[in-house]
């Protein structure tokens, strides 16, 4: 056999000639070879960076993709959020005039909890509890407004809350908001931390090192070609392919919760593209609130008129000199021409639906990414076609059987040595972190919401519910009062919330808390469930389609009752 051709100046710095006599190597086959036993030795360390390679390689691009992907996800959701407040702020201070700009820090702090909702969850904020405490502030400052002959006490404006929801002076919009909102927001969050976690789990597993046998049956199939003086020779495929499994077997495990864990982004993907799209959410969302104003300033009298039956007929202000309209106190009598070409249809120079298109096949395509690695690995130029191939001991066919794909398949593997009694730890534990999160994405495909750990694992989460657990989630629902018990928690989207619930005012703080007793009233007025059902979604295609709601509706101007 002739060595003249053994040459690779990154492992040796010598050229061999002609062969030595190969006793004693450890891996490739015995007799006269053009390897030392350190030679061998080298090529080990050399065999196990190259097999390592395309794996490294194949895994650090599927990193990169997803890590665009969320950041792609993450900067338009944000963008959202921030064009939506610029975009109420805007059409409030044109429609509304002083009276929006006196009490602007309402809405600001609406968007901000709604920001840190987006970001931390129910860990950072409540958002049932948000929701019922901005529309009951919005209560109290329209209810002072409208009556601002009359001087109410701190005990007073208490009674008012806690018949909010009986009242529902803003109609049915804070219900459908809640509803819309929980969705939206769940499904977001929910998938953008899918995204997150996608190169988590890719980058630990792919930094398990290869174990021993890997290593000696990797030396074996690249290097002792070399040493038998064969440097072109490439190993045949299925010899490749098996000891390809034998190395990745702990990684091919990987690959069952791995897709389920893709199925439940996919799903979630098409929530997001339908009843649970944060676009169509975020951006009429000026005009529902203001749909919620008109409500209150419509029905005011009759509202008024409730509230002085159930919680008492209030004091005359001493402040209030002269009989003033509505106009006078801010409101302009009516709507300036709405033009939706002055709202913002993109955010991040992109729209949902492309977004989710991309990356749906994005996640397509990442199926069975770890049991197809030996095949992807076991390619090209890599492998030589036919039987004019290296075996593991000589220039022929390859003849064992091509074994299956995870550990348990490695105790008949010809050509690796794999302990399949001990699974490798790490890949246990990602398995079991896509497990979980598996079932965060299918909670938020129902609309419940997941209050993600800031652990190291990311492991835990707690959750509270839309109630969606239809297919379509697309009809209008009403839902039992009843909250469910903590731990999980899981709240209905329909409890009392949308309008406020019982609340209580702390005096000089402008916030508001729970407040315990049950509501005391002889008012007689319809509680959400018992008027006619309307679509939600048709509901939401109505903002969408607001101009020619704008330009036919005005504020009527409403003289202060004597």
């Amino acid at each position: 056999k002739d060595c003249s051709d053994f040459l690779n100046p990154v492992v040796f710095n010598c050229v061999l000639s002609s062969s030595l006599p190969g006793a004693s190597l450890k891996v490739c086959p015995q007799g006269f070879s053009c390897c030392t036993v350190e030679m061998e030795e080298k090529l080990s360390q050399q065999s196990h960076t190259e097999i390592k390679a395309p794996v490294s390689r194949l895994s650090t691009n599927l990193q990169s993709t997803f890590r665009q992907r969320h950041d792609h996800f993450d900067k338009f959701f944000r963008e959202l959020l921030k064009n939506a407040e610029v975009s109420l702020h805007s059409m409030f201070v044109r429609t509304y005039g002083m009276m929006y700009v006196q009490n602007a820090e309402l809405f600001k702090k609406f968007f901000e909890a709604l920001t840190r909702y987006y970001v931390s969850g129910g860990a950072a904020v409540n958002l049932d509890s948000m929701l019922s405490d901005f529309w009951a502030d919005l209560l109290e400052r329209m209810f002072r407004l409208v009556n601002v002959q009359y001087e109410f006490t701190d005990a007073y404006m208490e009674c008012v809350s806690r018949h909010t929801e009986q009242l529902q002076p803003f109609g049915d919009v804070p219900r459908k908001l809640r509803i819309q909102l929980t969705r939206a927001f769940v499904a977001a969050r929910t998938f953008v931390r899918g995204l997150t976690l996608m190169p988590e789990v890719v980058n630990k597993v792919s930094m398990v090192s290869a174990s021993p046998s890997c290593v000696r049956a990797s030396m074996k199939m690249l290097y002792c070609p070399y040493c038998s003086g064969q440097v072109a020779l490439k190993p045949c495929q299925n010899y490749c392919l098996n000891v390809l499994r034998g190395c990745l077997a702990n990684q091919a495990d990987l690959d069952t919760e791995w897709n389920n864990f893709l199925d439940a982004m996919l799903s979630l993907a098409e929530r997001l593209e339908g009843p649970f799209n944060f676009e169509s959410v975020m951006d009429p969302i000026d005009v529902k609130i203001s749909e919620a104003i008109m409500n209150m300033q419509e029905n005011s009298m009759q509202v008024s008129q409730k509230v002085f039956q159930g919680c008492g007929q209030p004091k005359p202000s001493k402040a209030f000199r002269s009989k003033r309209s509505i106009k006078d106190t801010g409101f302009n009598g009516r709507f300036r021409p709405y033009s939706p070409d002055a709202r913002p249809t993109t955010a991040a120079g992109t729209s949902l639906d492309r977004l989710t298109t991309d990356v749906k096949k994005k996640l397509k395509h990442a199926k069975k990414f770890w049991s197809t690695l030996p095949e992807t690995v076991c390619a090209g130029e890599r492998i030589a076609p036919g039987d004019e191939c290296w075996n593991g001991t000589a220039k022929s066919r390859y003849e064992s059987v091509v074994i299956g794909n995870g550990l348990a398949n490695q105790v008949s593997n010809p050509d690796v040595d794999v302990d399949i009694t001990k699974p490798d730890i790490v890949i246990r534990s990602q398995i079991a972190v896509l497990k979980e999160m598996t079932s965060w994405l299918k909670a938020a495909h129902s609309g419940n919401d997941i209050s993600f750990e800031t652990d190291e694992d990311g492991s835990g989460g707690e959750e509270s519910g839309s109630g969606c657990d239809s297919p379509s989630c697309d009809t209008d629902m009403y839902f039992s009062t009843t909250r469910s018990p903590v731990k999980p928690r899981i709240d209905s989207v329909g409890s009392p919330s949308a309008g406020g619930g019982r609340l209580t005012r702390k005096r000089g703080a402008g916030a508001l808390r729970a407040g315990p007793g049950p509501a005391r009233s002889p008012l007689e007025i319809k509680v959400a469930g018992q008027e006619e059902e309307e679509n939600d979604q048709n509901w939401w295609s109505e903002g969408e389609n607001c101009q020619r709601d704008f330009k036919k509706t005005a504020f009527r101007t409403l003289d202060y009752p004597p």
